[in-house]
């Protein structure tokens, strides 16, 4: 009896596991870090945050204090700052200043979800890693030994290690590893369990580290890598974003919805002409806005979104139904990256990821994350309503259920039906509706749906495609509140002849 309830706790776990992923954030606080930070809180009942480490990057670091200068190998930022002695550092302090203002919150968000972190479990995650110099990683600082010891820990669960900066502090952590373990008979015991429960999601390569060391050495390890689709995201915004739906990142909505009469946590959301300043950063004139002209990422008012560029990173593990945390390239919310077929262990955005965009009627590299922006932008807004609404004046999101499994098979020619059902927490009316997700698809054709604005649907099998080739059914429930809220479920058919 006590064996069959260890198994069954066990079980618990793991399941308890399958809907809160592992994670560390490592950050070197740029803007659209704090503001990536900031929408994260709100999220954090969705997975398990395990650390939260400064870092450093090409775009900012610390310097030692001894005045001594270091040249960047990166030329674009020679070219921009020069060699210095620290680069717009925002110090160590930004994030507890965040918690602080989420300590505030905290008691309202409780009422609509649990698994809220406390402000002090979230305090005890903060840890200073190697933030000297841009790609640092000689130093064993107190933020690569926590990194170190949660991958060597006894659980054989997946950690994902989100870079927001540089991997210098992850670098030094495996590279600690290493050190300890290389020559030892225990090596390549250590190697398989790290590799196997690493998982890096990069934003970019905002140092060296990867390419020279985690890459050649580390070589297993899986890598996520966003250099694309973040910028739907980032700074360049309005370029990457349909116009049509800019409004859901210019000013009245962003100030409406987020940013004002929302509580102190989000009121500390960096915007466009807000009158903040961060600290360190001379540079950067966005809160001024008499000084803010158009520019290379476009022209800007009061309050307009300035950047979430690692928002992606996190993005990726909230569950909302499409079944992307075990398969990138299926996409979701942290966008759709694809296995390079150099590196197996390595999944990337760009050409091969592209997807059509309805809107201008081409291939996009950056439309597996832009086609999802209206959900995010309005799930954000319903989460900056819950720091301060009471649970029925707020909304909550669809649950969405398939009335089959999400995997079928079927041979040319066969009729399929599909069909889900969903029930939402506010009572609130749903609508839904079928897609295709093609691009997805090994499938190279498309399919009719019949009744695709129904919760059952159908279609007929091509005629034409071939023994294990594959179709994707995205099941898209949204309610019908002003700001609405979706949630989704897959369903892969698989041609079997």
């Amino acid at each position: 009896m006590k064996k069959a309830i260890s198994l069954l706790l066990i079980f618990i776990s793991l399941a308890g596991f399958s809907q809160k992923p592992r994670t560390i954030v490592t950050t070197d606080g740029e803007i659209d870090d704090v503001d990536s930070f900031i929408r994260m809180l709100l999220y954090a009942n969705e997975f398990k945050l395990e650390g939260l480490v400064y870092s450093s990057s090409m775009w900012h670091y610390k310097g030692d204090g001894k005045g001594t200068k270091f040249t960047s190998e990166m030329d674009m930022t020679k070219k921009m700052y020069g060699a210095k002695t620290d680069l717009r550092w925002p110090g160590v302090s930004w994030m507890q200043d965040l918690i602080n203002a989420y300590e505030k919150v905290y008691p309202n968000l409780t009422k609509h979800a649990t698994g809220y972190p406390t402000a002090n479990q979230l305090r005890s995650l903060i840890k200073v890693g190697n933030i000297d110099f841009e790609g640092e990683m000689e130093q064993v600082t107190e933020g690569s030994e926590f990194i170190k010891n949660k991958l060597l820990d006894a659980t054989t669960e997946p950690i994902y290690l989100q870079v927001w900066g540089g991997t210098n502090t992850i670098a030094r952590a495996l590279k600690s590893i290493e050190e300890q373990y290389k020559n030892t008979s225990n090596w390549n015991k250590i190697y398989q369990k790290v590799c196997k429960k690493a998982i890096i999601y990069a934003i970019l390569d905002q140092d060296a580290t990867y390419r020279k060391y985690i890459s050649v050495n580390w070589k297993d390890v899986k890598v996520l890598y966003n250099s694309n689709q973040f910028w739907c995201f980032a700074y360049a915004w309005q370029k990457a974003v349909p116009e049509s739906q800019h409004y859901l990142l210019e000013g009245k909505f962003m100030s409406d919805n987020i940013i004002n009469n929302h509580g102190p946590l989000t009121k500390m959301y960096y915007s466009y002409g807000d009158g903040q300043k961060q600290v360190g950063d001379d540079e950067h004139i966005h809160g001024d806005l008499s000084k803010i002209k158009a520019g290379q990422w476009g022209s800007f008012g009061q309050y307009d979104f300035i950047s979430e560029g690692d928002s992606p990173a996190y993005f990726h593990l909230i569950n909302v139904g499409l079944d992307n945390l075990n398969n990138p390239e299926y996409g979701g919310w942290g966008g759709r990256l694809v296995q390079s077929a150099q590196n197996p262990k390595r999944w990337e955005d760009g050409e091969n990821a592209a997807d059509y965009n309805p809107y201008t009627q081409k291939m996009d590299k950056t439309y597996g994350q832009t086609r999802w922006i209206e959900a995010l932008q309005n799930d954000f807004a319903a989460r900056a309503d819950w720091c301060i609404k009471d649970y029925k004046n707020a909304n909550h999101a669809p649950i969405v259920k398939l009335n089959h499994a999400s995997k079928l098979s079927a041979k040319p020619n066969t009729i399929i039906k599909i069909g889900g059902t969903a029930t939402d927490p506010d009572g609130d009316k749903l609508t839904y509706r079928w897609w295709q997700y093609d691009e997805v698809d090994t499938y190279s054709g498309k399919v009719s749906l019949n009744n695709p604005n129904q919760k059952d649907a159908s279609f007929t099998m091509p005629s034409d495609i071939k023994n294990g080739e594959t179709i994707h059914l995205i099941l898209e429930v949204s309610d019908t509140h002003d700001i609405k809220l979706t949630r989704y479920q897959r369903v892969i058919v698989t041609c079997k002849n």
